[in-house]
């Protein structure tokens, strides 16, 4: 039963819809929305789930993203990256499954919305956006290629494939097969998408004038020569969708579903952050990505394309005056509206011009700005991204981010460490004592250095091994820590200090331990300096205590060197 608690977190989920800007809102809704509906047909036929799916994936997408999304002025929609992944979905799942694979597509939209929802409350928004700028550029190109490798044999009148790979090795065939007619109503959507002038935008945008004038001409000229169109598509509100999962298909939804929403969650959070940068606002990522969750799981039901943040979209958005999130409502709706009433028309469109659009979206979606710059980014920048392009191309889209992220992450980790190893000094005898003296002279120690007290500490610290450790020091630290140490072994007592450590992971904790431990079995005393009380309990969540008497342990230098006199 719906109860009051529900209903209150609904009540918190929905952005607050504002009239304040209703004209903005209005025209950057139906900006949008003429901007979405051939972009929406295309992205439903290349995905192999239906041009109607593609538009309904628009609708309830971007009306429930909207609504509980955390960007005002994000148009969310079917995407380039996203439906290459559906089709994926759908050609893997369909051929292993054939009775059951389409529902199970689908069942994975449900899935990988549910997935955007759990990242939200676990707050990890912030983390998608933390991919190395190289790694975006390699997957994001890599998807621009993969869209325009799929729709060269459509462009050219021939049945498109269903991956990268076939589509390269089939375009010589495609090549001598073509349909002249068919080639010219491509190349010419193509050009119209390329050069249509920007201020004729605001009068019709290009894909809406491609769409209406070359499906006219193509029905009323030249209907007769072989061209191939989108068809009949279904009329009407789409039927629900039970979805199905057994244990024999576990593993495969669960990973598609988790390819959707990870792919989703990046290309709408990097949306977010264009839209910050237009609006000079801040969006909530963790929102937006249970408003995304939301959406997607809703068109899953409804066997519509899942989607994302569309740049594009919600960039013209802002541009006519988008302001709020009623922008992305309207321009919902107004899909409904017209697919309600013109969806019989759209029958007569020849897949050569939704291969045109979406050539062009191909073409934007690469990184021209990386490549042109390739040779100013250092060559290890440059090889990662070429290795995250050709393995999102030839490999898989996961594979691709995961070993970008991994290789990407060893070689920052590795420079991290030579940074903090600047923080880890070893000092003995002589240098020890000149560092003393020039601490006391210059009043940092409060200790007066009398002949006497000068002997004993020059007599102790001749045989004393100080370790200092000052700054942040990660896990990656803790093996070159212990290999310095090993070559400074002549010591009768160990010092270290960690009262100007600003972090210390559990890795190096456990080694600062080890030491200890390893430093007493031999009969050598060890006195430590935490001084700081996140140290502190670090080092006494590992058992500290039972290592080190209280009397070895001090607040700061002073204290102990007090002790070694």
């Amino acid at each position: 039963m719906f109860s009051y608690i529900h209903l209150k977190v609904v009540i918190i989920l929905i952005n607050k819809i504002s009239l304040k800007h209703l004209r903005g809102d209005v025209f950057g809704g139906l900006t949008a929305a003429v901007i979405a509906l051939p972009l929406a047909l295309a992205f439903g036929v290349s995905s192999g789930a239906g041009a109607i799916a593609g538009v309904y994936g628009a609708i309830f997408v971007g009306f429930f993203a909207a609504l509980f999304g955390g960007t005002a002025t994000q148009i969310s929609g079917p995407t380039g990256p996203m439906s290459v992944v559906m089709a994926l979905v759908l050609t893997q799942l369909i051929a292993s499954n054939p009775d059951t694979g389409l529902v199970l597509a689908f069942t994975c939209v449900i899935l990988a919305g549910l997935f955007q929802i759990l990242f939200g409350l676990l707050k990890l928004g912030k983390y998608f956006v933390m991919v190395p700028y190289p790694v975006i550029s390699g997957f994001m190109t890599g998807i621009g290629i993969i869209i325009i490798l799929l729709q060269i044999s459509p462009l050219l009148g021939s049945t498109g494939d269903s991956n990268a790979l076939a589509a390269l090795s089939n375009i010589p065939s495609a090549i001598n097969q073509q349909n002249t007619y068919a080639t010219l109503l491509g190349v010419t959507t193509l050009l119209l998408m390329i050069y249509w002038p920007e201020k004729w935008t605001k009068i019709i945008p290009a894909p809406l004038f491609a769409l209406i004038t070359l499906t006219v001409f193509s029905s009323t000229f030249i209907s007769q020569q072989g061209i191939s169109v989108i068809g009949e598509i279904p009329t009407g509100f789409p039927s629900l969708i039970i979805p199905s999962l057994s244990l024999d298909t576990l593993y495969d939804v669960s990973y598609f579903a988790f390819l959707l929403a990870v792919l989703g969650a990046i290309d709408s959070l990097l949306t977010s952050m264009v839209a910050d940068t237009l609006t000079e606002t801040h969006h909530n990522s963790d929102k937006e990505l249970i408003g995304q969750g939301i959406a997607n799981s809703i068109a899953g039901f409804f066997g519509a394309l899942p989607g994302a943040g569309a740049t594009m979209r919600t960039v013209i958005n802002i541009r006519a005056g988008g302001k709020t999130p009623l922008s992305g409502i309207i321009h919902s709706i107004t899909l409904l509206i017209v697919i309600l009433w013109a969806g019989d028309y759209a029958q007569y469109i020849p897949h050569t011009v939704l291969a045109g659009m979406l050539i062009k979206v191909g073409l934007d979606i690469i990184d021209w700005r990386f490549i042109f710059q390739i040779k100013k980014v250092g060559l290890f920048s440059a090889s990662l991204m070429l290795l995250v392009l050709l393995l999102t191309v030839f490999v898989d889209l996961i594979t691709a981010v995961l070993v970008g992220m991994f290789i990407a992450n060893l070689v920052t980790l590795d420079r991290l460490t030579h940074i903090q190893l600047d923080h880890i000094t070893f000092k003995q005898g002589p240098e020890l004592l000149r560092e003393l003296n020039s601490e006391i002279s210059s009043s940092k120690m409060n200790m007066e250095l009398t002949d006497d007290i000068q002997k004993k500490l020059s007599k102790s610290l001749e045989h004393t091994l100080l370790l200092a450790i000052d700054g942040p020091v990660s896990f990656a630290v803790s093996r070159e820590l212990s290999r310095r140490f090993t070559e400074n072994l002549s010591f009768t007592t160990l010092v270290i200090d960690l009262s100007n450590a600003k972090l210390i992971g559990t890795t190096t904790a456990i080694m600062i331990t080890d030491l200890i431990e390893r430093t007493k079995t031999k009969n050598k005393k060890v006195l430590v300096i935490t001084g700081n009380e996140k140290i502190n309990q670090s080092l006494q969540k590992l058992s500290l205590a039972t290592l080190l008497d209280k009397k070895d342990q001090f607040n700061n230098r002073e204290q102990a060197l007090q002790a070694l006199i």
